[in-house]
């Protein structure tokens, strides 16, 4: 495995990043989510993702029980704040103190862990004064129940005032997590800068646009039984890219990746990886073999030619509109 630190902060994590959105608690059986964890830590990935929300907190306690027993100090975990949790009351979600504060114990507990190193704003809370909420992230610090700070799917500008606070509150403030692919490059003219000019990294998700680029569907076709457009859920996800111009351009991905002689998996995480400001890639798994072929990404080196080409096959369907980076 190889390692990146994030931002300008002393935390290094896996180039990997084994993340359990939609199968830990939900899609897969508890069994296989640990084998899938199991493949994780064999291959050398210590960074695991989550959040409070997935599988309405299931996915918390599944990863807790997986990793029970692991050195915790050989381990970077990271969950996240935001979305409802509870039976609806008006506390139950956001960015305000309260949610905040009795989310993160939750979390803490679920995960069988006494502190999480990175503790992420979901998405922004336009409805909550942005200095409570830094100051509720810096209390957690205090606390030593959480290393540092991140956010995902924030603006530029959001993120401009939130290092501005990180600084005056003396907080972490180390890492941003959007969405993120050969697809969906919406964070490349803004976010990115924004990002290497306040320290900090992307732990980017869905590198792989949540399957189109593995090359599975193919335009006209149906969907591959027990694939993720097959699921009810799954299909609302991907449904922007299920367009036969796309799926068209994205079968022209497959000569390429025949050349440099990876799948098509591997080609979309090592492109991601070839930013400078990623800091690690989430992949999901809902089978172990998932893992293993996935963090041979790592080892995939893209030069300029296969970059130009991979542009070329891909022109007029790559969204990049930064106006866009909310909706990740």
């Amino acid at each position: 495995m190889k390692f990146r630190r994030l931002g300008r902060s002393g935390l290094s994590v896996s180039e990997i990043t084994y993340g359990n959105w939609l199968t830990h608690g939900s899609q897969i059986e508890e069994d296989q989510a640990h084998a899938c964890v199991k493949a994780a830590l064999d291959a050398g990935v210590t960074t695991f993702d989550t959040a409070d929300v997935y599988a309405n907190t299931a996915a918390e306690s599944v990863l807790g029980r997986a990793l029970k027993g692991q050195r915790r100090e050989s381990l970077e975990v990271l969950t996240k704040v935001y979305w409802p949790t509870g039976p609806g009351g008006p506390n139950d979600r956001g960015l305000g103190r309260k949610h905040i504060m009795e989310s993160a114990n939750a979390s803490l507990q679920r995960l069988q862990t006494d502190y999480v190193d990175l503790y992420q704003a979901h998405r922004y809370d336009h409805t909550v004064p942005l200095e409570e909420t830094m100051l509720a992230f810096a209390d957690l610090v205090r606390q030593g129940k959480v290393l540092y700070v991140g956010v995902s799917e924030w603006t530029a500008e959001q993120i401009t005032r939130g290092a501005e606070l990180a600084r005056e509150l003396k907080v972490p403030f180390v890492s941003h997590q959007p969405q993120y692919s050969m697809l969906w490059r919406v964070i490349e003219p803004q976010v990115v800068p924004v990002c290497e000019r306040e320290g900090l990294s992307q732990i980017v998700f869905s590198p792989v646009a949540q399957g189109i680029l593995t090359g599975k569907y193919l335009p006209g076709a149906e969907a591959p039984e027990g694939s993720r457009l097959a699921d009810e859920r799954g299909s609302k996800m991907i449904a922007r890219w299920m367009r036969d111009d796309v799926l068209t351009a994205v079968q022209q991905l497959k000569p390429i990746a025949d050349e440099v002689g990876v799948t098509m998996a591997q080609l979309a995480v090592a492109w991601v990886l070839k930013n400078p400001n990623v800091a690690s890639a989430i992949i999901g798994a809902s089978r172990p073999e998932q893992v293993v072929e996935n963090v041979k990404a790592i080892d995939v080196e893209l030069d300029d030619e296969v970059l130009k080409k991979i542009d070329g096959v891909l022109e007029g369907v790559v969204t990049d509109d930064p106006r866009l980076t909310a909706e990740g």
